[in-house]
């Protein structure tokens, strides 16, 4: 067995500084993952927009072999945290655009989270969709997209991002339809929807609260194109 496949065990610690904002929210994914990954097997991945390196936390405490890639300069934002938990001599890191990944038939994971919206910039579907055949060539037969991605979400969703976030003029926030359409080299994928109100705090801790709220009651009895996170797995 792998050293750390078994003794990885998350703690409230770790699952902040993998997920990083919106904690409560967005970790039911890094559960969902947790459940379909056959760690055993798994022997290297790549994160995608990996920004300080969260998800690659996550991957090398199983003992993965993992690249820690985003577009400049990954090394100098991520190595910190990794070297926190004693997972660095698992990660290496590169300057990896997500729509011109330099590799064939390699991982066995590909992992993002909230980099569609960056990527398709300008309002560019075609770069979003690009990004999408980068990874299935990526991939080996067999291997997985673990993925968790901002959606276009409700109107009130939509109206008080162009109220009140810097970015959401240049932001292109994905629809389920979309998500769906990307996946279509894929061999199977499952799509997954979740939070309602948590993304409406204007602290962690009023995030956390309502996203309670979402779990307990909203995303039960919410429409899927209200809910703001779409998570799950496909599979090359």
């Amino acid at each position: 067995m792998r050293a750390g496949v078994k003794a990885f065990i998350m703690t409230k610690n770790h699952i902040r500084d993998i997920i990083q904002w919106d904690v409560k929210s967005w970790s039911v994914a890094l559960n969902y993952w947790e459940k379909v990954v056959d760690w055993p097997n798994a022997q290297n991945a790549l994160e995608l927009g990996g920004r300080e390196g969260g998800l690659s936390l996550w991957l090398a405490g199983h003992g993965v072999k993992t690249i820690c890639s985003d577009l400049s300069e990954v090394e100098k934002k991520a190595f910190p945290l990794h070297r926190k938990y004693g997972v660095d001599q698992y990660i290496t890191y590169q300057d990896i655009d997500a729509t011109n990944i330099p590799y064939e038939n390699h991982f066995d994971i590909i992992v993002f989270k909230s980099i569609l919206g960056g990527i398709g910039r300008g309002n560019s579907h075609e770069k979003q969709k690009k990004s999408f055949q980068q990874i299935y060539k990526a991939l080996k037969p067999g291997g997985k997209l673990l993925f968790a991605e901002n959606l276009v979400a409700s109107p009130v969703h939509q109206h008080l991002r162009k109220r009140y976030i810097k970015w959401a003029g240049y932001w292109r926030y994905v629809t389920l339809e979309e998500m769906k359409e990307f996946f279509q080299e894929f061999s199977d994928y499952e799509l997954k929807q979740t939070g309602v109100m948590a993304a409406f705090g204007r602290s962690e801790s009023q995030r956390n609260l309502l996203a309670g709220v979402d779990q307990l009651i909203l995303n039960k009895f919410s429409p899927a194109h209200w809910k703001y996170i779409g998570y799950g797995i496909a599979i090359k």
